[in-house]
């Protein structure tokens, strides 16, 4: 973690350096088929370094377009910036982009590569359906994930994908640049992309489960009152089921971003690993109250 007053947290920087580290083993076996499909070991590093780097160094504005964001200023956004200048000045770290997302789901999210090249978005769904101090709750627990760095090791994750759909069609419309065995790469190109999907996949998930449970933490300490951000997760899950189900979809691509997954109870069950159950996150913030309280 950048040094801010957010409270450390070792076993999501353990968690964080083991999915680095598997992550860094699906690019060499990417690289490694690469090699066999291009013939050249130069342009199987252009490729597979490229689009890491790309994922990486753009991932505040790519999220951002994916939900058609928009950037906004203090004159558009006054409250919103009021409350996020408090946030980053209690937290002692770099103020990130603020952005606003025209859509009825209530959600929020972090992106970017550093708490220096950072972005927080909020919904104007979730700005509907919750009041202010659990707002404010919400982005402590957004900007949690800024200064924990998780962020741009999700997106690193995320580009495994992009990779893997790159190695099937470059396998299918070229045959991996050998026309008298087509059959067969093409098979290896594709079992290997899903093999490896499947793994970055399971990897994203037990780091994502993790990480928004330390957000959960951090956020509520900072500002002290976990019940807010307890409050503000009940209102954003029951408020999925009033979403249509096409607004759902199209933003399924973010759930490991957003601080609640975008899917509707009956749903809940196919992408609960991206998340931990909601009830898991209302009894840590108990506890943190207790504890809290305890302390006065």
């Amino acid at each position: 973690m950048s040094h801010t007053k957010y409270r450390s947290d070792p076993g999501l920087k353990r968690r964080m350096g083991g999915v680095s580290l598997g992550l860094t083993l699906l690019y060499v076996a990417f690289g490694a088929l690469l090699i066999s499909l291009v013939g050249s070991i130069w342009v199987a590093l252009a490729i597979t370094l490229s689009m890491a780097w790309g994922q990486w160094f753009f991932s505040d504005s790519l999220a951002l377009k994916s939900m058609r964001a928009q950037v906004v200023t203090p004159e558009q956004a006054p409250e919103l910036h009021a409350m996020i200048d408090r946030l980053v000045a209690l937290a002692e770290m770099p103020k990130p982009k603020v952005a606003v997302a025209q859509t009825n789901i209530p959600n929020a999210f972090a992106t970017g590569r550093s708490p220096s090249h950072s972005a927080v978005c909020v919904t104007t769904g979730i700005m509907q359906r919750i009041d202010a101090d659990e707002l404010e709750a919400v982005l402590a627990h957004e900007l949690a994930h800024v200064a924990n760095r998780d962020v741009s090791v999700m997106t690193v994750a995320s580009s495994v994908g992009l990779l893997a759909g790159f190695l099937t069609r470059w396998g299918m419309f070229f045959g991996g640049g050998r026309r008298n065995n087509n059959g067969p790469s093409i098979l290896v190109v594709i079992l290997v992309s899903v093999a490896v999907t499947f793994v970055s996949s399971l990897l994203t998930r037990a780091l994502s489960r993790y990480r928004e449970l330390s957000a959960d933490r951090t956020g509520a300490y900072l500002i002290g009152r976990p019940e807010k951000l307890a409050s503000a997760l009940v209102k954003i899950s029951g408020g999925m089921d009033q979403v249509p189900e096409e607004e759902l979809k199209a933003a399924q691509s973010m759930n490991a971003f957003f601080i609640a997954p975008a899917i509707n109870s009956f749903s809940m069950a196919d992408l609960m690993s991206t998340h931990p159950p909601l009830q898991t996150r209302l009894d840590q913030l108990a506890k943190i109250r207790a504890e809290l309280d305890g302390r006065a």
